[in-house]
């Protein structure tokens, strides 16, 4: 122990000493029942210097034994320290109140660092949760992100793949065009030129078997007319497959033209009205146009059960712009674009021709009101220096 700290303690000892040994003699010559607020007033002085109950215990036995010394009998020795004794008791009575709180102190104090100690454990425990958390979460959006480049990867693969279809698309309505155009040219000029000349022959045979045979020229005259409807037939398939009209004298014309058939052969009127400048258009695009002319009033034939059909072709600044309406029964938009495609070919064959010279195809069907297609397509480009 450090000497100057026990020094300090026996000088304190012998302080409370001679005060504990005069408040012992004044509480001995009192009566048993005075009260005990000396002794507990000392036993606060104690606590104050910061003595503990050996110290007070030794200063104790040193006084109690001079005071048994001095009694005069065993009966003063007995009553001596018995009240010595509750002396003592009162004296260390606010040590043991010191105690008791210190204990109590640490009784709390366990309790508080045993909850510590749980809740420390808890947060550890949800510390690891957290972490293995964190890495499923890691690992889920490392997936996410996979997926996510792998769908922008089929995706671009499918956008190329449907920019190859429909540059095939167009690739081959553009062969089939052409194609039209060469075997209308053949029938218009081949095969009906053939035709004529049977049936020249055939007028010529004619005459020169009337004065021989009534029979044969009646005959003649049957072949001559079945000749006369295959030049018919054969005229009819090759504006049907592409309109010499078209190339020759212009889109107009050739609508007109294509518009009178149609209504001779299904009774439904149909009116035109064009401007003027129409005929500035590309060959494409004209081609578009009468092509999709063609296509719509075949579908209002088929399903519209329409009486009349009214199509204009108006130049709006930069757009030329074509509309179809006739007066027949609606139908779903929704639902056509849903069912097979054999059953829409028609509107995908006149969207894409539209789409494949810049432009765009709207349709509008409503119940008592009929059906509208619109065709939008770029003006401007084709005017080579003409104002529009």
């Amino acid at each position: 122990m450090n000497t100057s700290l026990s020094r300090d303690v026996q000088k304190k000892a012998s302080t409370l000493a001679k005060r504990y040994e005069k408040a012992l003699q004044q509480y001995l010559i009192q009566r048993p029942s005075s009260t005990s607020k000396v002794a507990v007033k000392l036993g606060r002085l104690v606590v104050a210097l910061g003595l503990e109950t050996l110290d007070v215990v030794l200063i104790h036995e040193k006084v109690l034994i001079k005071q048994a010394l001095t009694a005069t009998s065993p009966a003063e020795q007995k009553r001596v320290l018995k009240r010595a004794g509750h002396f003592f008791a009162d004296v260390i009575l606010p040590l043991e109140e010191g105690h008791r709180v210190a204990i109590e102190a640490n009784e709390q104090l366990s309790r508080m660092n045993a909850a510590l100690s749980k809740r420390t454990f808890d947060i550890a425990r949800s510390n690891e949760q957290l972490k293995k958390e964190i890495a499923r979460r890691k690992v889920v959006q490392e997936t996410l992100l996979k997926s996510e480049q792998q769908s922008r990867k089929l995706l671009a693969q499918s956008q190329l793949f449907q920019d190859k279809l429909r540059h095939l698309t167009r690739r081959i309505l553009l062969i089939q065009e052409e194609e039209r155009k060469r075997i209308s040219r053949e029938l218009h000029d081949v095969v009906a030129h053939v035709l004529t000349g049977i049936n020249v022959r055939l007028a010529a045979l004619k005459l020169e078997a009337s004065a021989h045979s009534k029979g044969i020229s009646r005959k003649i005259s049957s072949t001559q007319r079945l000749v006369e409807k295959s030049v018919d037939i054969v005229h009819r398939f090759a504006r049907e497959l592409r309109p010499a009209v078209l190339d020759d004298l212009g889109l107009i014309p050739a609508l007109h033209s294509y518009m009178t058939s149609f209504t001779k052969d299904t009774g439904i009127r149909v009116s035109l009205t064009a401007f003027a400048g129409l005929e500035l258009l590309s060959n494409m695009k004209r081609t578009v146009l009468y092509r999709i002319v063609q296509e719509a009033l075949t579908n209002v034939e088929r399903h519209a059960h329409a009486s009349r059909v009214d199509v204009f072709i108006e130049k709006n600044t930069d757009v030329v712009v074509m509309r179809i309406k006739d007066n027949g029964r609606s139908f779903d938009l929704k639902r056509i674009w849903k069912i097979g495609v054999n059953k829409r070919l028609g509107l995908l064959g006149m969207r894409e021709r539209a789409e494949m010279v810049g432009g765009t195809l709207a349709i509008e069907s409503t119940q008592g009101q009929g059906t509208t297609i619109q065709i939008s397509l770029p003006f401007r480009k084709e005017l080579k220096g003409i104002s529009s």
